[in-house]
């Protein structure tokens, strides 16, 4: 592909040894000799090289593999020589390609700018969907949302331009709906600066969500590393049936793991019941896998797939991968490191919440429960659509639900909003009529983006703290995610079981056994929804909105960052270790409870200023439970004694030279990828977090940035904390894997406290840390 405009010489120059190696024998063997996408017709797909790099590490291992165990142990940089554990051992990956989302690509651009290098080293692409919002319809939003985000939208697709990077202009879809329709294919490593990317599971891609920084290195020919995966096996039998569908799947795992226990491992699908499930509707199960804190999910390669690849344009794919079917499912008698069966005949109908994604209830209870509980039985908003559940299929499943209300007579009680996911779903929703009859029973079709699903929504139905419920086909559903309002009791399910709740306005209506009255008072039941799986005709791709990098290359191009915009900011170098212990660090905030990346760095409207560090950070925990006094944004500044805002006294103390430290509980970081959650406190000030848990993400993104995520040896030692604390980190000296540091506490009455802190840092993190960052670390080894 003309954008990969450096050679391996020139790459080899900019970083030495560690570059990527692009792999031009691919070009003359004639059984690989399939590209990737169409729009990279000269990369091509390479089974050969991940069929013998399998065999290389199941020889060594001398046991079956797993799906995931071949598609990541398939993309190792070593394969002969990694030392492989799950669990344990920091793989040295070669994933095939990045995708970024145009909240989280800003940064990560303007850390690849940073690097000095000129152009990518392996297929990238922006997706642009988070910056807008939803307010009238579609068309008016997406128009609103081009002039708003003029200059970031020119920056990234001038940096795209630049550097090889494809770029999805706004209106094109989301990111996740994009790459299953684009370039998720069986066995594909791809790493998205999005914790959805699972999505691509459910064509059989290992798709894994990172931080931008991580995103940089790959871009960059860097191994990317990755804590060798636990593998939790999800033994799926009997067929899905009437209104069970597969988000009935990924609930009730949700309400089995919780929102932690798929933390580290892969959740890879198998058994009989995978064949009754479609390619769009395992993509749904994957997307929400990040709900359980899981690596990625898989599903293993059947005819399901096939059909999809085929109906988008991929039936060359899909042959190539029939040829290597037994390389795509798992080995005969792998083993797992655990098993939940499910039995899809007994499945059924779930909802899960309000304010966390593994509260399950069956439909059948959530009526009971949710007046035991005053949850408000009134449904203000129906939502459908967003990455996890805007297929082809599941619109039509909503048509199908809301024709038969027309039909009677009826329209939504509630408001009811529909987001397709990509610019050919909803051409192709709007050509086969669905568009039409969701309109018809109150829909509004919104934008195809992320929308209200990220907090993109301009509600003004209720006011804020007032208390009320809505229903989503979404995927995330805490505090005040979607509305901004902390009072709105937020429910995930289907889009089948959506638009039913918002026909019938209430929330312990099931559609299974419960009945409507019809405009002429006769009383009826919904039937089970049915639909196509595909469309019958092709997909309408609809508008062209696909930027192709100049064939010529980017070196010509400039990529200006005005210095007075509030919008974008280019970055500084954090400052490296000062090579002692970290002494008497002030405890900023102790945090109660669950703190999400949401509580860390809001999204909503601060999306705006995801391109500038300082802007962004005036959000930083500002959504976190003070343990000291149970108030949002309202901590002591202990220079002062005043209170203030989390932002404002981290901004004091590191004015006036005085590190801090958050104290954390289980968990912490959990939900988005977005990485400016760990930049922020390092950019304020703060040297570590304790915790007694961390989300995956979250961990390593404050390791690319230099900082210190530690946890407690004993979780009790929690309870030892006081918010005006300082706090000695030691040991860093002989900093070294698997020896856990130590913590010296001083209270404010002169008494001390000590406990000891483990760690996940490897060798090479460890480098990062020293060095003030991964980016950093990677200038110096230029």
């Amino acid at each position: 592909m003309a954008t990969y405009c450096l050679t391996v010489a020139r790459l080899q120059l900019a970083l030495g040894q560690g570059v990527r190696r692009l792999h031009v024998s691919a070009a003359f063997n004639a059984k690989a000799k399939v590209s990737m996408s169409r729009f990279e017709p000269s990369n091509y797909v390479s089974y050969e090289k991940l069929n013998e790099n399998v065999n290389i590490v199941r020889k060594r291992l001398n046991r079956p593999l797993t799906l995931s165990e071949k598609i990541v142990y398939g993309h190792l940089d070593d394969p002969v020589g990694q030392d492989i554990a799950r669990g344990h051992t920091y793989l040295r990956l070669r994933p095939d390609r990045v995708a970024m989302q145009d909240a989280t690509a800003q940064m990560a651009m303007l850390q690849f700018i940073s690097s000095g290098l000129p152009c990518v080293a392996v297929p990238s692409t922006i997706h642009c969907d988070h910056l807008i919002e939803a307010q009238i319809g579609g068309a008016k939003d997406l128009a609103r949302a081009k002039d708003i985000n003029a200059e970031v939208y020119n920056f990234l697709a001038s940096a795209g331009a630049k550097y090889g990077v494809g770029f999805w202009k706004p209106g094109s879809g989301i990111i996740h709906q994009i790459i299953l329709e684009n370039y998720a294919y069986p066995g594909v490593l791809l790493i998205g600066t999005d914790s959805h990317t699972p999505n691509g599971g459910g064509l059989g891609s290992i798709c894994i969500g990172v931080g931008g920084a991580d995103a940089v290195d790959v871009m960059a020919g860097i191994p990317w590393e990755l804590k060798c995966p636990k593998v939790i096996g999800v033994k799926l039998t009997g067929k899905l049936s009437g209104w069970t569908s597969p988000k009935d799947v990924i609930l009730k795992v949700a309400g089995i793991l919780t929102v932690k226990g798929g933390t580290g491992a892969i959740v890879e699908y198998h058994g009989p019941g995978v064949d009754s499930i479609s390619c769009t509707g395992m993509a749904t199960i994957c997307n929400m896998g990040a709900e359980i804190g899981a690596t990625t999910s898989v599903f293993p390669y059947n005819h399901r797939m096939k059909t999809y690849l085929e109906k988008t344009g991929r039936g060359d794919i899909a042959a190539l991968a029939d040829d290597y079917a037994d390389l795509l499912v798992p080995d005969p008698g792998c083993e797992y490191d655990s098993i939940v069966e499910i039995n899809l005949d007994e499945l059924k109908p779930h909802i899960n919440g309000p304010f966390t994604p593994d509260l399950a209830h069956p439909m059948a209870d959530i009526g009971a429960t949710a007046a035991k509980n005053g949850w408000p039985l009134e449904v203000k908003v129906g939502l459908i659509g967003s990455c996890t559940n805007s297929s082809y299929e599941d619109m039509g499943r909503s048509a199908s639900v809301a024709k038969q209300a027309l039909d009677k007579g009826l329209k939504c009680k509630a408001a009811f909003t529909i987001t397709p996911g990509s610019e050919q779903i909803r051409a192709t929703i709007e050509r086969d009529g669905y568009s039409k009859i969701l309109g018809d029973v109150g829909g509004m079709v919104l934008a195809n983006a992320c929308g209200p699903c990220i907090g993109q929504w301009d509600r003004r139905d209720v006011k804020k703290g007032e208390k009320n419920t809505i229903v989503t086909s979404y995927n995330r559903n805490f505090t005040a995610r979607n509305d901004a309002n902390p009072a709105t009791h937020a429910f995930v399910a289907s889009p089948e079981i959506v638009t039913a709740l918002a026909i019938a306005g209430t929330l312990d209506f099931n559609p299974e056994v419960d009945y409507l009255t019809a405009a002429n008072g006769e009383k009826f039941k919904l039937e089970p929804p049915s639909a196509d799986e595909l469309p019958k005709l092709d997909f309408d791709p609809g508008q062209d909105t696909y930027q192709h990098p100049p064939a010529e290359g980017g070196s010509k191009l400039r990529v200006d960052v005005s210095p007075t915009s509030t919008r974008l900011q280019l970055l500084e170098p954090f400052d490296k270790w000062a090579g002692g212990d970290l002494e008497d660090l002030q405890v900023l905030i102790k945090v109660k409870g669950k703190c999400t990346t949401d509580h860390i760095s809001a999204a909503g409207p601060w999306l705006k200023f995801r391109g500038h560090l300082d802007n962004i950070s005036n959000n930083m925990l500002i959504g976190a439970v003070n343990i000291e006094n149970d108030g949002v944004n309202k901590i002591k500044n202990q220079l002062t004694g005043e209170y203030g805002g989390v932002p404002d006294v981290a901004r004091h103390y590191k004015a006036n030279g005085l590190s801090w430290v958050v104290v954390g509980d289980d968990n912490y970081g959990e939900g988005s990828s977005r990485e400016h959650a760990a930049l922020e406190p390092r950019h304020l000030g703060g040297r570590c977090i304790i915790v007694k848990s961390f989300a995956r993400i979250h961990e390593t993104n404050l390791k690319k940035q230099g900082m210190l995520p530690l946890t407690f040896q004993n979780p009790a030692d929690y309870d030892k904390i006081r918010p005006d604390d300082k706090i000695s980190i030691k040991g860093l000296a002989t900093f070294t894997p698997g020896k856990p540091l130590s913590a010296v506490v001083k209270h404010s009455d002169g008494s001390k406290d000590d406990f000891q802190l483990n760690h996940t840092f490897n060798e090479t993190q460890i480098e990062w840390f020293q060095a003030g960052s991964a980016l950093n670390r990677m200038k110096e080894l230029q």
